[in-house]
């Protein structure tokens, strides 16, 4: 008899990352080809204030967190993996103190403007630039098409993300991360099912997996569908018509759309039935751009990562 587990992780650079109940751990493939395991430190919001566990505003928070230990994860990944090696062992010069802090600080730096290039990037292709597609599709049509604007730009929306992960995933280092997506899901599924952890099990299991991060971000967008119909039939066309009130309007409605993405995601995880396999279906198909068939040796990586974080009380299990 199989069970549901709350145990989740996340594809890192030729490694994983997985959290359970009680820690968060990552495994790492060394360059040498031995494993590196260590326990991923995590500070909770909601831990320190209840307000930010309650229904509703545990999305935003969640994805938050989420995004901030998936980030140093991925970096910390690519040095204990030595991705970021410069092939130079042999004839650099050792540098200074100095030098290395002033490395670390430009580096620093460059991370930032990144982030915010990202921001603006990310504002552009999911905001702006739905919007004014809308704007260009009314005016062909030549009538009125607000009824239709939350579904019009929902669409668009859709179109970018699968767009961006498809060519994203011709990239041979993203295919290996994806290939590393496929193994976690894999090994989680053979988990759940109750069989040993081992390679020739895990192998036999798929990759696409109801309870994935792709699904939860694939179900904003659908979210997003629906609020941005319901505001524009509520609101006045002065805002409405005017994309520079109706994209701030919608980013501040990001959070709502988190929370209630959120809240749904967890009752999918929870139930199994027609109504929670219609909303998985959609993220499921997208697994098939974000997750590949693993190789063997990151099928361990998955399997060393996932016995770091079962609790021995069974507290993962989802009843």
């Amino acid at each position: 008899m199989g069970k549901k587990t709350s145990i989740g992780g996340q594809a890192l650079i030729e490694g994983i990352m997985m959290k359970g109940p009680y820690k968060t751990s990552m495994a790492v493939r060394k360059k040498d080809g031995t494993i590196d395991l260590s326990d991923v430190p995590e500070k909770h919001l909601r831990d320190k204030w209840k307000f930010f566990g309650l229904p509703l505003v545990r999305g935003m928070v969640n994805l938050i967190e989420s995004m901030v230990i998936g980030y140093k994860t991925l970096m910390r990944s690519a040095d204990i993996s030595g991705f970021t090696d410069l092939d130079e062992e042999d004839t650099e010069t050792p540098k200074s103190e100095k030098d290395e802090k002033k490395e670390s600080l430009m580096m620093s730096i460059v991370m930032v403007i990144g982030t915010v290039l990202g921001v603006i990037l990310a504002v552009a292709l999911f905001m702006y630039l739905p919007s004014l597609i809308f704007k260009g599709v009314e005016w062909l049509a030549k009538i009125d098409l607000r009824v239709w604007k939350g579904l019009i730009e929902g669409v668009v929306k859709i179109i970018i993300f699968i767009t961006y992960i498809a060519l994203v995933s011709l990239e041979k280092d993203i295919k290996r991360v994806f290939m590393y997506h496929g193994a976690e899901h894999k090994t989680i599924f053979c988990y759940e099912s109750g069989k040993e952890l081992t390679v020739e099990n895990v192998r036999g299991f798929k990759r696409f997996h109801p309870r994935c991060g792709t699904s939860f971000m694939f179900l904003m967008i659908v979210v997003g569908i629906v609020l941005g119909t319901v505001l524009a039939l509520v609101l006045p066309s002065f805002i409405v018509d005017r994309n520079w009130l109706w994209v701030p309007l919608k980013i501040l409605l990001v959070p709502l759309t988190c929370g209630v993405g959120y809240e749904i995601i967890k009752i999918c995880g929870k139930y199994d039935n027609l109504f929670t396999r219609i909303i998985a279906a959609p993220g499921l198909w997208v697994q098939r751009l974000t997750t590949k068939e693993p190789e063997d040796d990151m099928i361990e990586i998955a399997i060393a990562a996932v016995n770091e974080v079962i609790p021995q009380d069974g507290a993962d299990e989802i009843k």
